[in-house]
Order: structure tokens, then sequence, then C-alpha cells
């Protein structure tokens, strides 16, 4: 598993939980829940903030923020 924050725009990845604090409320609160996919779409420069796509919508979260997401990352099968 790895955070939200490290993972390149472009990857996909699948949430699997949360360190424990205040702004996880928060974050499930906007549609980051443990088993949802989570696209990540840009990052900036400096990284932060980072745009997502999850649960049928976009969302930018704070470098921050998404630290506290622990995801594991999907990989793409190659059919021949």
């Amino acid at each position: 598993m790895v955070r939200l924050s490290a993972l390149p725009a472009g990857k996909k990845a699948v949430i699997r939980e949360f360190e424990k604090d205040d702004i996880h409320i928060k974050l499930m609160e906007m549609g980051c829940v443990p088993g949802e996919t989570v696209l990540v779409e840009k990052k900036a420069p400096l990284g932060d903030p980072i745009a997502i796509a999850i649960a049928g919508y976009h969302l930018s979260l704070r470098k921050k923020e998404a630290d506290h997401i622990w995801v594991e990352e999907l990989t793409t099968a190659v059919s021949v």
C-alpha cells in the first residue's frame, strides 16, 4: 500500500484505509471511502493540489489531505 499523494498522475488505485484523525471524516463525506476506486488525474508542479476522479465526480485534494489516504495501486492486465 502507498499514500494517495505518492501516486503519479494517470494511475488508478483502490482506497484501503485512512490514518485516523479528524480529517478522515471530511474525506469520507467527499466520497473517499474504503473500496472506492480513485484515478489521479493531475498533480500541480509541486505536488499540491492533486486532482482526482472518484465516485463519478472530480475532486481536488491538498497533499496534506491525500497523505492520510492509503491506497492499493491497480495494475492493468495486457490482453494479447
